[in-house]
């Protein structure tokens, strides 16, 4: 066993090695831009290539990176697609490797810029932990100083961007003169730069990770609610009798910003909203984008519907650039504070057509369904879609934009269903604004699945009458 690992470290060793022969990088740039419960980060690697037909281009992240990272691409500057790529585990030095296939192998001395885009969920948090209904919302954010990569690289930074100027404190890194004759972090309005640092030898290895790399923490603050929605159960019942699209969204809505210390004043929040806008750390309501051309838009919580909200139509058109948008402006029956929770129910109905093609040839119907709507710098817990077809629908298949946690096909039942409805259910978690897409779901209708809800309805009431008349000519007297 001891020979095998031997053999295993020494195969690594040598795959790095060729790596760091591979390519270097003139210059790597990263922009985190800090929020609330979601953190973008943005990295871009000017790498050269030392070999010829050098194709695949080696990314490194950490432990500590890949556990709150829920979203990640890589692409080429400029293009609009991704790129390919794999993932694999350094045992060594506990690294996570991304191998990124280059859309053309590389000439000796030609260059790439990739950007590495990736959405951080749950990085901040709220410092203080409690805050009283007047004060201001301060977060905190921690990350790596460099950024990691196999191969030499000529120079680095870094650089975090908040939404105000407003910092509170930040580190500054100690004992880089060996990368830097400089100051070792600058603060120009709401940027901190961290760099540049220059000569830094290939630093995915045990060695640079023990002597080198140091964490750097931002203190923050943040004028805008830190909101998570713990549970998202989406419902898209597709009904070809009514050529009609239902979408409903079950919500838990959580503020994760500092928990209230103290009592909550109605009369105080009243006064702070009419002469000085709200409290940051205070959710009084919030906007959605819905899809144009809806109809019958219902919005309750668990005491009945909510009156307070306001919606605003945009008509469908297939010939607009610019995508239309209805607005539905919500406000909760009682203002979101730090820790609370509040759970509702929006749906609306939507025709058909907007949203499905028929191809008469092979008599395949596809069906584009949005996965979720879009809350502004909010994380998705756990989320659930459920895609319910027509009853007698065959041949169901769909494309996803991104794997699903889990996925199952099963039968929905319910009234006046004499088979069950085919039913697609997707679960995911942690999804955030990137993950806004849509999948598209592909099936046949056979002529005699049209026709089954009308016999069965007619079956259905001609048995009530049935029993009428029978209960008619029974004599209940004495």
């Amino acid at each position: 066993m001891a020979r095998r690992w031997g053999l295993v470290a020494s195969l690594l060793v040598s795959v790095v090695s060729v790596a760091c022969q591979s390519f270097e990088n003139s210059a790597i740039v990263r922009t985190v831009e800090l929020g609330g419960s979601l953190v973008h980060v943005t990295t871009t690697f000017a790498a050269k290539a030392l070999e010829g037909g050098a194709n695949v281009y080696t990314i490194a992240l950490e432990d500590s990176q890949v556990d709150k990272t829920s979203y990640l691409d890589v692409r080429v500057k400029g293009a609009p697609s991704t790129l390919d790529i794999s993932h694999s585990l350094d045992v060594g030095s506990n690294l996570h490797l991304i191998d990124v296939t280059l859309p053309l192998p590389l000439a000796v001395g030609d260059t790439v810029n990739l950007v590495l885009e990736t959405v951080q969920t749950r990085s901040t948090w709220p410092w203080p932990e409690t805050a009283a209904q007047k004060d201001e919302q301060a977060l905190k954010y921690q990350t790596e100083l460099f950024v990691l990569s196999p191969y030499a690289t000529n120079v680095q930074r870094t650089k975090i961007k908040s939404m105000t100027p407003r910092f509170i404190t930040y580190t500054t890194p100690k004992e880089i003169e060996e990368f830097t004759s400089e100051s070792s972090v600058t603060k120009t309005g709401a940027t901190l730069t961290y760099g540049p640092y220059n000569n830094i030898p290939p630093s995915a290895n045990v060695k640079f990770l023990a002597n080198a790399q140091q964490l750097v923490q931002v203190h923050y603050y943040h004028d805008f609610p830190v909101l998570e929605l713990t549970s998202l159960k989406r419902s898209a019942e597709i009904s070809h009798w009514g050529a009609n699209l239902n979408i409903q969204d079950e919500i838990t809505l959580h503020n994760a910003g500092p928990k209230l210390k103290g009592h909550f004043s109605r009369l105080e929040h009243q006064a702070q909203s009419f002469y000085k806008g709200a409290t940051p750390h205070v959710l009084p309501g919030f906007t959605l984008h819905l899809p144009a051309g809806i109809r019958d838009t219902y919005y309750y919580d668990l005491n009945g519907n909510v009156s307070t909200s306001h919606l605003r139509v945009a008509p469908h058109t297939k010939k607009s650039k610019a995508p239309l948008y209805s607005v539905i402006e919500m406000k909760p029956r009682y203002p979101l504070l730090g820790g609370w929770n509040y759970s509702f129910t929006l749906g609306w109905d939507a025709p058909l057509e907007h949203s499905t093609s028929y191809n008469k040839a092979t008599g395949q119907y596809t069906v584009e369904i949005p996965i979720m709507t879009l809350i502004p710098d909010a994380v998705v817990g756990d989320a659930e879609l459920q895609v319910i077809l027509p009853e007698g629908a065959t041949e169901v298949d769909y494309k996803l934009p991104f794997p699903a946690v889990s996925s199952e096909l099963n039968t929905h039942v319910t009234y006046l269903d004499s088979i069950g409805r085919p039913s697609i259910v997707l679960k995911y978690y942690d999804l955030t604004d990137k993950h806004a897409q849509t999948i598209f779901v592909t099936y046949k209708v056979p002529l005699s699945a049209h026709f089954r809800k009308p016999v069965v309805v007619s079956s259905a009431l001609f048995s009530v009458f049935a029993l009428l008349l029978l209960a008619r000519r029974v004599d209940l007297s004495i």
